[in-house]
């Protein structure tokens, strides 16, 4: 039986199409492992929504002295990279046939499988990283055209799959045992616009589902926060919905925007945002800002940073701008490499310093536990998504009612009151 250790880089997609990679290549006679040392074949499934994220998979393909196959954004969306010649490639929407790819890969031939087909069906065998957590791709690629985006290049144009199809996913992993749903795609707010249907149509089907189980949303592009907005508060009113929702500022500037092709204003944005935290008390937000866009001026940052003390994100994903191949953006004229460096830390010292509403210690909540956390602790999630580190045995599963004793920037710890 040929062994395969599996790399992923990047998203919550890119990690379901491991899982669902590792699935086919099991029931096709390879062994999954955990070490790359003993593999016979080494699949890394890669991401190019950053620069720095492609470099680091270039790194690690120099130290692989074993066959490979390079999955994922990366190849599928430079059919003409150089650096990848050499290597087995398998586009996003030919994942199905990982296990001939592998074969022949490890037979010491090359394999290019990158066209543009439809998606690769839904429902297909996979192996879970975490038993309780299923991550249900529910479209590929997305109705923007963001001009610093490259992953756009790689998942394409909005794919949706059926909601029957996602039902059944979601119904099938419970009766697995799974206990959190995670929904995701490059924009999950465009969902259904190609088969005519949408984001709370979905939801909604979804949670007819008669089950103890929490759902996560993934990430949401504004403008569709405000088409639904008040849909979405009435789909947060169910308790098996975190509450929360990650929601992409970018930047608090309307001209930064329409050059980034951005959909939405900085008005828009902020309405739509004020309406969900009315109507959803308490609910985590969480934002990605780009620092240093091409000709961005001190006032145009400005207004991200004011954005930002307006908001109080509980979480703030920042990243430099880095112009990838092939882009818009990359024909723009870059700011300096200091400038750029100089906002990043400004809006992260920013960010560290404001009160994003944490709990207060002796707040008592309860918490499913889903992770194995450091030094045998397990971590568990709040109703709104904030990580909370507890002490025990056997807790993976669990539902426990807690009592806050700790309360840090980016965690609480807790103390156990009793298993719900």
């Amino acid at each position: 039986m040929k062994k395969v250790f599996i790399k992923t880089y990047g998203c919550v997609h890119n990690r379901a199409d491991s899982e669902l990679m590792a699935g086919l290549l099991s029931k096709n006679s390879f062994k999954i492992v955990d070490s790359q040392q003993i593999a016979d074949l080494v699949l890394v499934n890669s991401c190019t929504v950053k620069d720095p994220s492609e470099k680091k998979l270039y790194s690690f393909l120099k130290k692989i002295k074993q066959p490979v196959v390079v999955a994922g954004c990366v190849p599928q969306a430079d059919k003409n990279n150089d650096f990848l010649i050499d290597y087995s490639l398998l586009g996003v929407k030919q994942i199905h046939k990982i296990a001939e790819v592998a074969e022949q890969t490890i037979a010491g031939n090359k394999v290019h499988l990158l066209q543009k087909t439809k998606n690769s069906p839904l429902n297909l065998p996979r192996i879970r990283r975490n038993k309780f957590v299923e991550m249900v791709p529910i479209s590929n690629g997305c109705m923007g055209y963001c001009s610093f985006c490259k992953t756009k290049f790689a998942r394409g144009k909005l794919s949706s799959f059926k909601e029957n199809d996602v039902v059944e996913h979601v119904r099938t992993a419970l009766n697995d045992g799974v206990k959190e749903i995670w929904i995701t795609s490059e924009d999950i707010g465009a969902y259904g616009l190609d088969i005519g249907t949408t984001l709370p149509s979905l939801l909604r089907k979804i949670l007819l589902i008669n089950r103890d189980f929490k759902i996560r949303l993934g990430m949401i592009n504004p403008e569709y926060v405000v088409s639904y907005s008040a849909e979405l508060i009435d789909i947060f009113n169910d308790d098996r919905l975190y509450k929360f929702l990650h929601v992409p500022l970018q930047s608090g500037n309307n001209r930064i925007l329409k050059l980034m092709k951005r959909a939405y204003t900085i008005e828009e944005f902020k309405a739509s945002i004020k309406k969900i935290n009315i109507g959803v008390s308490g609910i985590t937000i969480a934002t990605d800002i780009i620092c240093g866009f091409p000709s961005e001026t001190v006032k145009e940052f400005n207004d991200t940073i004011n954005a930002v003390k307006e908001f109080k994100f509980q979480v703030l994903n920042i990243s430099k701008f880095y112009p990838r191949k092939g882009t818009a953006a990359a024909g723009l004229k870059l700011l300096s490499t200091k400038i750029v460096k100089t906002r990043s830390k400004l809006l992260t010292t920013l960010n560290k310093s404001l009160d994003i509403g944490l709990e207060k210690k002796g707040f008592i909540c309860k918490i499913f536990v889903s992770e194995h956390g450091k030094k045998g602790s397990f971590v568990g999630r709040d109703d709104f998504y904030r990580p909370v580190i507890v002490e025990g045995k056997e807790l993976l599963g669990k539902v426990l009612k807690v009592k806050i004793i700790s309360v840090l920037r980016n965690y609480s710890v807790a103390e156990i009151i009793n298993v719900v």
